[in-house]
């Protein structure tokens, strides 16, 4: 049977209904991205306004206090700070060390892939559980109390699957081409992860340790389970000390407060001077995690400008 090639017109035509759809669809795109960002800019300035008049240097340096016009969010600012430290320092390297034990040395079998499918599904697990796995684990089986370790390992806890598979696919997306090159001319297994993978996909994983750190940085529920403070006027102890070893390891078993707490603190108030507070204590977290973001994105880009295929 013969077939019949399509005239110069029927092509035009095609030509013209498929552009028709491709600017259909970015328009749509375009509407959709508009949607996110202006619904984003409302309530962004929508806290920058209210809480504009208490956006000055003593809120920052003050405590929490029942009077609105004295009340600061020192207490909850270094509390945020501490805890984000423990969750970085536990979450990021063992998160990285697991994925690339997974992607590049773990054998492919049924043991593997069952761990693979726990990873995703951990990465989506509702917060909550994990508050009452570390009200359980670190807070009664450990005995570490309510202290700035145990919330730091509960978050490190809630962020290490979204590291680990971040760190996957990174290493995913380099080329076959660099290991083969690498033992090509005699590298070792070891080298060729130490010196080529984990340098060549650090952009990649950079991001998603900042995804993790922004959505640990301003959870509530685990950190409410494991009792963390809603009213603090004191702070741990300095990290640093004047007598050698110059550390001072005190402040790990200090309790605390965080940022989101103490906003849920003031919106349950029924004076509006709190409420003002409240949107300048969300005006400040939500400009802390744009900074980790932007710090992430500069990052990103230097690092890839220094690679070199």
């Amino acid at each position: 049977m013969a077939v019949v090639a399509p005239n110069a017109t029927e092509i035009r035509g095609l030509i013209r209904k498929a552009k028709r759809w491709d600017v259909i669809f970015v328009s749509l795109g375009i509407a959709c991205l508009g949607i996110g960002l202006l619904t984003f800019a409302t309530l962004f300035l929508d806290m920058l306004i209210d809480g504009w008049s208490r956006l000055n240097p003593e809120f920052f340096t003050q405590f929490p206090s029942r009077r609105a016009g004295q009340a600061g969010i020192l207490s909850a600012w270094v509390g945020t700070t501490l805890v984000m430290l423990v969750t970085a320092f536990f979450a990021v390297p063992l998160g990285i060390g697991a994925g690339v034990y997974l992607e590049e040395y773990a054998p492919k079998n049924w043991v593997t892939d069952i761990i693979e499918i726990n990873i995703t599904n951990l990465a989506g697990v509702p917060s909550i559980v994990y508050g009452l796995l570390a009200l359980g684990l670190f807070v009664y089986t450990f005995g570490l109390g309510q202290s700035i370790l145990t919330a730091g390992l509960t978050l490190a806890l809630l962020i290490l699957p979204v590291v680990i598979v971040a760190t996957r696919e990174a290493i995913r997306g380099i080329p076959g081409i660099i290991r083969e090159g690498a033992y090509a001319l005699g590298a070792t297994k070891l080298q060729t992860v130490k010196d080529h993978i984990v340098p060549y996909s650090t952009p990649g994983i950079l991001t998603g340790v900042i995804i993790g750190m922004s959505r640990a940085i301003g959870e509530t529920a685990p950190i409410i389970t494991i009792g963390a403070l809603t009213f603090i006027a004191f702070l741990p102890p300095s990290p640093i000390s004047d007598v050698p070893p110059f550390v001072n390891f005190e402040w790990l078993k200090a309790p605390f407060t965080v940022m989101p707490i103490q906003m849920f603190n003031w919106t349950s108030r029924p004076e509006a001077a709190f409420q003002h507070n409240a949107a300048a204590a969300g005006f400040i977290l939500v400009l802390m995690t744009l900074l980790m973001n932007g710090l992430a994105i500069w990052l990103r880009y230097r690092l890839r400008k220094n690679i070199k295929w």
